[in-house]
C-alpha cells in the first residue's frame, strides 16, 4: 500500500455527489458518507475547492454520446469499451490543494495550489491522445471534497490574482479542447477564425487563444454578448438569430477575405452555411479551408454535399479533449497571466440539481463557466461568486 504524507488529518468519509445511473437529475444523489480516496503510487490527494461544470458532465449524465445509433443511449467508448460506470462521481476541471502524497511523490507538494489536466491518458505520449476519456467519467472526479489523481498531471498555479474559482474556470476541458481544434486546424497568426456557439466555456477560450497566437476571431453567439466578446477579443460577432447572408455578414466584416477557418461548436444545419464563409473566393486564400468541429449544440446531424468538401478541399478535423504538450502550454499562458477567466457564477456542491437546471436553460446573461464548490469550501471560495453576487 502507498505510503501517505499529510500535513492535515485526513477524513475517512467526504461529501459527493454520486453519478447513479444515466438520466435527469435525480440520477445525481448527494452523499456524505463517502469513503474518501487515498493517494496511490505517483498520485497526490487534492483538497478540491472549485470545479468548473461542463456540458459534457450533463450529456455524458443523459447518455448523450452515440456513435453509430444516434437513437443509442452511451457515453465515451472510445478504447473499446464503456468506462463510464455507476456510481460515479462527476467533474473534470478541477482546481484545489493538495492534501496528501503517494510514494514517489515529493512531500514538500502539500499545500501547493493547482489545476487538473483532466485527461485519462491511455499511455505516456505527449503529442497524441487517441482514445479520449477524463476524470469525471472513466474515473472520480471533482464534485466531491478531495480526488486523488496523478502528481504530474495537477500543475502547480500560485498566482494570487486568481481566485480559486476563477482558474477553476480555466480548466482544462474547455481549453484544451479549444487548443486541440486549432492546432489540428493549424490556425496562424494573421488568420481569420470563425468561432461558433462563442458565449460557452470552449468558445470563450478560443477567442482568447486566437489573440495569443495572433489569429484574428470572429464570433457567432446571441447579439447582447455582442459587447462582453469583443472585450475578451472577438473582432465581430455576429447575431446566431440572423443567418440570412451569412457569408455577406462575414465578408462585410473581414474586408472582403474568406474565413480561414471555423471552430465549430454547433454543426446541425448551419455547417453548411460556416463552410461557404471558407470557399467563398479560393483564390484569395493562402491554406486549405479547415473545418475544426468539437460539439454538436446545434443538432448532431448535419447533411453536407461531399462534392463540396472535396472540390474545395475542406479539411475537417474531429476533436475531443488533446494532449500532454497543449496542457503544458496551456498552465504556462496561465501562470503567465495571458488568458483570463471567464467566470459567470459559482453554485455549493450540495445545490448541483438547481446549477444543472440553471446551466440548461440560461438566459441571455449567461457567458462563461460556472463552478460548483463543495460547501465546506464555500464562504472562502464560493460567496464571492454566488450567482446574486454577480453583476
Amino acid at each position: 500500500m502507498a505510503s501517505v504524507a499529510s500535513s492535515d488529518s485526513i477524513p475517512a468519509t467526504m461529501s459527493a455527489m454520486l453519478l447513479t445511473g444515466h438520466g435527469d437529475v435525480d440520477k445525481l444523489e448527494y452523499r456524505q458518507d463517502v469513503a474518501t480516496p487515498r493517494p496511490g503510487p505517483g498520485e497526490v490527494l487534492v483538497r478540491v475547492t472549485a470545479t468548473a461544470k461542463n456540458n459534457t458532465d450533463r450529456k455524458a449524465r443523459e447518455g448523450l454520446y452515440p456513435t453509430k445509433d444516434k437513437g443509442e443511449v452511451t457515453s465515451f467508448a472510445m478504447g473499446g469499451e464503456a468506462t463510464l460506470t455507476f456510481p460515479r462521481i462527476q467533474g473534470a476541471d478541477i482546481a484545489g490543494r493538495v492534501a496528501a502524497v503517494g510514494d514517489g511523490v515529493d512531500p514538500a507538494r502539500i499545500g501547493e495550489r493547482g489545476l487538473l489536466d483532466f485527461n485519462l491518458y491511455a499511455d505516456g505520449r505527449r503529442n497524441i491522445n487517441l482514445t479520449p476519456d477524463y476524470y469525471g467519467h472513466g474515473a472520480d472526479g471533482g464534485y466531491a471534497e478531495y480526488v486523488a489523481v496523478p502528481a504530474d498531471q495537477f500543475h502547480h498555479v500560485p498566482n494570487p490574482e486568481l481566485a480559486d474559482a476563477e482558474l477553476a474556470a480555466m480548466g482544462m476541458c474547455s481549453y484544451q479542447t479549444a487548443y486541440h481544434m486549432m492546432t489540428s486546424a493549424r490556425v496562424k497568426a494573421g488568420e481569420h477564425v470563425l468561432v461558433t456557439g462563442a458565449s460557452g466555456g470552449v468558445g470563450t477560450a478560443l477567442i482568447q487563444l486566437c489573440r495569443i497566437v495572433g489569429a484574428i476571431p470572429y464570433a457567432l453567439s446571441q447579439a447582447d454578448k455582442a459587447e462582453a466578446l469583443e472585450a475578451l477579443g472577438a473582432e465581430a460577432v455576429f447575431d446566431r438569430t440572423r443567418m440570412d447572408d451569412f457569408t455577406g455578414q462575414v465578408l462585410a466584416a473581414t474586408g472582403g477575405a474568406p474565413i480561414d477557418a471555423v471552430m465549430d461548436l454547433v454543426g446541425g444545419e448551419f455547417t453548411d452555411r460556416f463552410i461557404d464563409t471558407m470557399i467563398v473566393d479560393m483564390k484569395r486564400r493562402a491554406d486549405y479551408p479547415r473545418l475544426s468541429i468539437a460539439g454538436a449544440s446545434g443538432g448532431n446531424l448535419s447533411e453536407i454535399m461531399w462534392t463540396r468538401i472535396y472540390l474545395y478541399q475542406v479539411q475537417i478535423f474531429g476533436v475531443s479533449h488533446g494532449t500532454r504538450e497543449e496542457a503544458e502550454q496551456l498552465v504556462e499562458w496561465i501562470r503567465a497571466g495571458q488568458l483570463k477567466p471567464v467566470l459567470h457564477a459559482a453554485f455549493k456542491l450540495s445545490e448541483l440539481h438547481a446549477a444543472e437546471r440553471y446551466f440548461v436553460n440560461r438566459g441571455s446573461n449567461y457567458l462563461g463557466k460556472i463552478v460548483i464548490v463543495p460547501d465546506a469550501e464555500w464562504d472562502e471560495h464560493g460567496a464571492p461568486f454566488a450567482l446574486e453576487q454577480r453583476p
